[in-house]
């Protein structure tokens, strides 16, 4: 299954388009600034297309390195945007119920971030939370939208057990750690100077050393390999002096297991929360997501059940967060679930694998408008190309021809062969690929608009 943060989880739009949109209401925002890992890169640009974005940059982490070297990558990267900017640090699978709560929060953050501070962001506690670290706060916020100011911050403290936590709320200066942030870019590479140097000389010759790859920026691996890991908290907001804390009381969720996107989803009378094609009989306290076909619950309680192209989950609501147990699993029993997909994000398009047999596999392919595959062939299979909607320029060994709806055409093993979107709509095919071997490692490229190898 896809990162959550890619996902429609609460609506049409995925966490990270939400994301993306809740920088509208802030006052003339420079262009967002996107740090993703290689595997997502065409998913974040589509996603980013949909919603009619132009990243400032986006950077792509060779190897992961948490988020104190990501950040300062970011912040290298916007210092050649504009004159040191204020950044503002958003994780891209949050959710707010009240936007307006947010915004003033940005702005108290950021009239604290032009005075050098470190600003981070604290969830106001509704309940003794024993999953968040938290933020000790040298004095108490007041309550409502309107009392976001900064406070200095006297400690981060690790996740609490269950009474710890209770005394944390009950004393009114304890807050969730939500994971933003908010500071200039010199501000934040100056603190991690003094107290990460080996870090910052890693995250500065990795983005000096950095290639242009059509709409990616790609840190350099060797140098952005050798930066220690390590978390913005640990890193730095607990080594520096000019760490602030700004109250946010806006109906906050890191929607970090289904049981919380139950929480933040309607409820029906019987406390039911559901998405897509669902059906709910004689149920309670229950969540149903539907991606691509009908799920039907009958009789059940407090149970999460999740279907999506890739697999259905079946849980108990108090058990959502064991999810990763199944991808450990996954993993020690070499399963494919845990790495592949089956919709697939390439710089052209996409492709959705339908259906797989022993010598046969079926595809449902996008082209966008002016886009165009590599010219290429294949040693094991053949391939025969329907199209559905709009018309593709075909190029077959030597042949080049239009291809039209309700056309198709045949591929030979081993014989070159390109198509290319030169229209104004997407092009839709269906690809039914035959042979002994069927895996996307059989493709020997010729050309690529792309660069890929």
């Amino acid at each position: 299954m896809r990162p959550k943060q890619f996902l429609g989880l609460t609506g049409e739009k995925t966490l990270f388009q939400m994301t993306l949109q809740r920088l509208s209401g802030l006052m003339d925002p420079l262009a967002p600034i996107v740090v993703a890992n290689d595997e997502h890169r065409f998913l974040v640009a589509d996603q980013c297309l949909q919603m009619g974005v132009t990243p400032g940059a986006l950077l792509l982490e060779p190897v992961a390195r948490n988020t104190a070297p990501a950040i300062a990558a970011a912040a290298l990267a916007a210092l050649d945007l504009a004159e040191d900017p204020v950044l503002l640090v958003l994780p891209s699978d949050h959710v707010f119920a009240n936007t307006q709560a947010f915004e003033a929060a940005v702005r108290s953050g950021q009239e604290a971030a032009l005075q050098g501070a470190l600003v981070t962001f604290g969830i106001v506690p509704t309940s003794p939370e024993t999953g968040y670290g938290y933020v000790k706060a040298g004095g108490k916020a007041g309550s409502g939208a309107g009392t976001n100011f900064a406070l200095p911050v006297e400690a981060f403290v690790e996740k609490p057990d269950l009474a710890t936590a209770q005394s944390y709320v009950e004393s009114g200066n304890y807050f969730w750690n939500s994971g933003m942030f908010m500071f200039r870019a010199s501000t934040f590479l100056g603190e991690l100077g003094r107290h990460q140097p080996e870090m910052l000389g890693a995250c500065k010759e990795a983005f000096s050393r950095s290639k242009r790859d059509l709409d990616f920026i790609r840190l350099d691996k060797e140098s952005f390999s050798s930066s220690p890991s390590d978390s913005i908290d640990y890193a730095l907001m607990e080594k520096t002096d000019r760490a602030v804390v700004v109250p946010l009381d806006a109906g906050w969720s890191d929607v970090g297991a289904w049981s919380a996107v139950w929480q933040v989803q309607p409820q029906d009378e019987l406390g039911n929360g559901s998405r897509g094609d669902t059906l709910m009989i004689d149920s309670r306290n229950s969540y149903a997501h539907a991606d691509h076909r009908l799920v039907a619950l009958v009789g059940v309680d407090n149970l999460v059940v999740v279907e999506t192209s890739d697999a259905v989950l079946v849980a108990h609501k108090d058990r959502a967060q064991d999810v990763k147990r199944v991808v450990e699993a996954l993993k020690a029993a070499g399963r494919s679930e845990a790495e592949l997909h089956r919709e697939v994000f390439r710089p052209w398009g996409a492709y959705d694998s339908i259906h797989a047999g022993e010598r046969h596999q079926v595809k449902r392919i996008t082209v966008k408008p002016g886009a165009r595959l590599s010219l290429q062939m294949h040693h094991h299979r053949a391939e025969h190309w329907v199209v559905v909607r709009g018309t593709a320029r075909v190029t077959i060994g030597e042949e080049v021809r239009l291809v039209s709806e309700n056309q198709s055409v045949y591929i030979p093993v081993g014989v070159k062969h390109c198509l290319e979107n030169p229209g104004k709509v997407a092009i839709e095919l269906i690809e039914v690929q035959s042979g002994g071997y069927l895996g996307e490692d059989d493709i020997v490229r010729f050309d690529d608009k792309y660069g890929r190898a």
